[in-house]
């Protein structure tokens, strides 16, 4: 996501004008002025949406991101470089650093990918999802770089076109980790790839009808079935394995 990016998921609400901005930040805010703000706006830290006719439109993530702005000044007297760099960290899913040091994949983002739950942070609206560059993905995932090159090779992670990688990248890194431990890697995985991938062919047979209908209620009855289906199938698979492994041990 881009330096707007926080800013594009309220547009659709964008009903704030410059002085109605200023009212609501100007109690925590006491030196806060319109011009101050347009400063912001010109140094590239907030990105309001514009009428045909030039008027700005603030939503509620533009005005969240002003006071996030405003409160590290305030409080951690940072300059607006460190600030936009914290920015654009949050704007990618992560942790920002401070004024030294290196972003980070938080935690509850981390615990969500592994649970498969949604996460979300003060400073957000809406959560965004993780655009982590190579280094990030692998210091997140605990990996070394010709493993992550291997992934790739076998088709089991992939960058974006933007050149980040993604929470799904992140999830997979992760779990191949684990698996490293026991000396497996990516050339040993490739078949859990080939099988997920005829899962998603069994499932589109079930999932393609429904996702072709029209509508909210449509939509969200297809993204229901597919984490029935998700989840039903990661159970069987584990239990298949579990069941071999066991009569491995037995035997």
């Amino acid at each position: 996501m881009t330096a707007a990016g926080a800013a594009a998921r309220g547009r659709s609400s964008a009903t704030l004008t410059i002085g109605d901005v200023l009212g609501q930040l100007k109690s925590e805010f006491p030196d806060l002025t319109i011009s101050k703000i347009r400063f912001l706006e010109d140094q590239g830290l907030v990105r309001p949406e514009r009428t045909a006719s030039g008027y700005r439109k603030f939503s509620a993530a533009d005005v969240a991101r002003l006071r996030y702005v405003l409160a590290q000044q305030k409080d951690h007297y940072l300059p607006l470089r460190v600030i936009k760099d914290q920015l654009d960290a949050i704007d990618r899913g992560l942790t920002p650093a401070g004024a030294s040091g290196t972003p980070r994949v938080p935690h509850m983002a981390i615990a969500a990918i592994e649970d498969n739950a949604p996460t979300a942070d003060r400073f957000r609206p809406a959560p965004a999802a993780l655009r982590l560059a190579r280094e990030e993905l692998l210091n997140a995932a605990g990996l070394r770089d010709e493993q992550l090159a291997e992934l790739e090779q076998f088709g089991m992670i992939a960058v974006k076109p933007g050149g980040h990688y993604d929470d799904d990248a992140l999830a997979v890194a992760k779990i191949v980790a684990d698996l490293a431990r026991f000396g497996l890697g990516g050339r040993h995985l490739r078949a859990f790839r080939i099988a997920a991938e005829r899962e998603v062919g069994l499932f589109e047979q079930v999932v393609g009808p429904v996702s072709r209908q029209r509508g909210a209620e449509a939509r969200a009855r297809a993204e229901e079935t597919v984490r029935e289906l998700a989840a039903a199938s990661v159970r069987l698979h584990a239990a298949l394995v579990q069941i071999g492994l066991r009569e491995i041990i037995g035997s």
